[in-house]
């Protein structure tokens, strides 16, 4: 039997990167995928790239710094695909920017993404998990919660809020037999990645910095992270709770 067999499973973010990578590796393994994603196209083509495969998923339109949006998607999720037994908060955005130069307008948009998103996800699902006795939650972070990271000083703020909420929250929610898990990706191949390169003004350079410092030599590929996000969602990890897990080529090593 596949681990996520009858799971209905919400990816946030799921229209591409590690969110879609994320979205195919839970169907493959036998989850119906709720994709939600505020470009509904985007969504869209990553379900229909599951239902082609053979596997089970629904895109919804949903921008999650919008409580009504995120309140409407998670009832039809329920009422179309059944109760929610996994959710993985992955969407997120980012500004390549040393925190001096940034503005109020670009930290509304950092928290309000990376952070009250997360929240109001939290909180819409955390209720029907709890009054059912048992769920699964990742959230994924970042490395730069762990040991901070130049030019991303609000975004990293946001994903170390992240991180401290989900260690709550799992103590909160254990006796109701919801587990609640963290992954740091390190820089990863994706178009967030390649924003933030932007931002720095000479990406090429940026990437060898980052290359360079990377033990295993390589940057990181959405395929990466998968294994890590379905293995939490799994019940194999079911005596875990509160953990934070990077992957990130060996950039930090946190005991």
């Amino acid at each position: 039997m596949k681990r996520f067999e009858h799971k209905v499973a919400i990816v946030t973010g799921g229209g591409g990167g590690i969110g879609g990578a994320t979205c195919q590796r839970l169907a493959e393994e036998g989850a119906t995928v709720a994709v939600f994603d505020r470009d509904l196209q985007a969504a869209q083509a990553t379900a229909q790239t599951i239902l082609t495969q053979g596997g089970k998923a629904k895109a919804y339109a949903c921008d999650i710094t919008l409580r009504d949006q995120v309140d409407a998607a998670v009832q039809a999720v329920e009422a179309e695909l059944g109760p929610i037994d996994v959710l993985i908060n992955n969407a997120g955005w980012d500004i390549f920017m040393p925190f001096t130069k940034t503005q109020p307008e670009h930290w509304e948009r950092l928290i309000a993404i990376n952070l009250t998103g997360a929240l109001h996800m939290h909180h819409a699902v955390l209720p029907l998990m709890a009054k059912r006795q048992g769920g699964r939650i990742v959230n994924i972070a970042s490395d730069a919660a762990r040991v901070g990271s130049s030019g991303e000083a609000v975004y990293a703020a946001c994903k170390g809020g992240l991180v401290a909420l989900s260690k709550t929250l799992a103590r909160e929610h254990a006796r109701h037999q919801i587990t609640v898990n963290v992954v740091c990706p390190g820089p990863t191949d994706t178009a967030l990645f390649a924003d933030y390169k932007q931002g720095a003004g000479n990406p090429e350079k940026l990437e060898e910095a980052f290359r360079r410092s990377i033990p295993l030599g390589r940057i990181g590929q959405p395929k990466d992270l998968p294994g890590a996000i379905a293995f939490f969602a799994s019940d194999d990890a079911a005596y875990i709770t509160g953990q934070v897990l990077s992957v990130s080529g060996g950039l930090t090593m946190n005991g």
